[in-house]
């Protein structure tokens, strides 16, 4: 895997090295943790396809993330039920989840602990295998209403996904959407934002695919259907600082680090808590290996940050 450091930061020279202050002296912005809405487990970093752009850079070879097991799931679900209050939702990221073998009980796992839970898919053939299917119609019989698939569509027509993820990637997400939908799955889709559309145009195009194929997702709702930003590494952005709060009219209770953390295993290590999904690789946000030591404040000192997070702003969360 390269160096995704020097990527980040190759258009933003001499900007995002010091926490506590800008390349300007300015003090940098900082979020607390208000409360753990959300925890997030990459399952690993192995995917089925490898897509344009990939800010994880998951594909069929990438195990820098290695898998998680269900025994050290379990004992972050522990550790979580510690907590006043407790999160209100687990979330499932990959790579492609359904690559690992005990994605199934993972989620079990949660779902048995009454959580809201969100996995992230790209609907293609790793969860289409005969076993995770007939794992699934067990989940959502035994547990109504508490899991949400959210389906990695990029576009609403197959020219546009397929350029992102490969030939022939649409129609076979749409298979699996359309067995979802046949199963009466709660679904979701997340997109991005590439093709010169205005908000609208895309939402648009979203509304009459779901209509004609049935699909039960509302593409009005941001939180139904999520329109990612793309995060070009080529392109400059600004610092946060503390005076950009109130010059943006935002808080930083809108920031994902202020609700949410992310558990991930890096190849050869235990698994540790980052501070948000974006952000897998970094040292710096690395911010220990449960979640009382995670709970700390985190500087916003990656372009991720600014361009996603404050600018954007984006949510991994349902």
């Amino acid at each position: 895997m390269k160096d995704q450091s020097q990527s980040d930061f190759a258009a933003n020279d001499g900007k995002f090295i010091d926490p506590a202050v800008t390349a300007k002296g300015e003090a940098r912005a900082k979020v607390a943790l208000e409360r753990l809405e959300t925890l997030w487990f990459n399952t690993g970093t192995l995917c089925n396809i490898t897509c344009v752009n990939c800010y994880i850079e998951s594909s069929p070879t990438n195990d820098a993330l290695t898998y998680l097991t269900e025994t050290e799931v379990t004992r972050y679900l522990d550790e979580a039920e510690t907590l006043d209050p407790r999160p209100r939702e687990i979330g499932f990221t990959g790579g492609e989840p359904f690559m690992n073998p005990e994605m199934i009980a993972m989620t079990r796992a949660a779902l048995e602990r009454g959580y809201e839970v969100l996995i992230l898919t790209n609907a293609m053939r790793p969860m289409q295998r005969p076993a995770v299917l007939a794992g699934l119609l067990a989940l959502n019989a035994e547990f109504p209403g508490q899991l949400t698939l959210r389906v990695s569509l990029d576009h609403f027509s197959p020219t546009e996904h397929d350029e992102m993820r490969g030939a022939g990637s649409y129609a076979t997400t749409l298979d699996g959407m359309d067995w979802l939908r046949d199963n009466g799955f709660r679904m979701a889709v997340a997109a991005r934002s590439l093709w010169h559309e205005t908000e609208a145009e895309t939402r648009a195009g979203f509304t009459a695919l779901f209509m004609e194929r049935n699909y039960k997702i509302d593409a009005q709702h941001p939180g139904m259907t999520v329109i990612f930003p793309e995060m070009d590494m080529g392109v400059e952005v600004p610092e946060i600082t503390t005076a950009c709060w109130g010059i943006l009219n935002k808080s930083p209770s809108d920031v994902m680090c202020a609700t949410q953390r992310m558990v991930v295993k890096r190849k050869g290590q235990s698994p540790s808590v980052v501070a948000c999904t974006l952000l897998p690789y970094e040292a710096e946000f690395d911010l220990g290996s449960t979640l009382a030591e995670a709970s700390g404040a985190v500087a916003l000192n990656h372009p991720h940050c600014a361009k996603f997070c404050v600018l954007g702003g984006a949510s991994c969360s349902a």
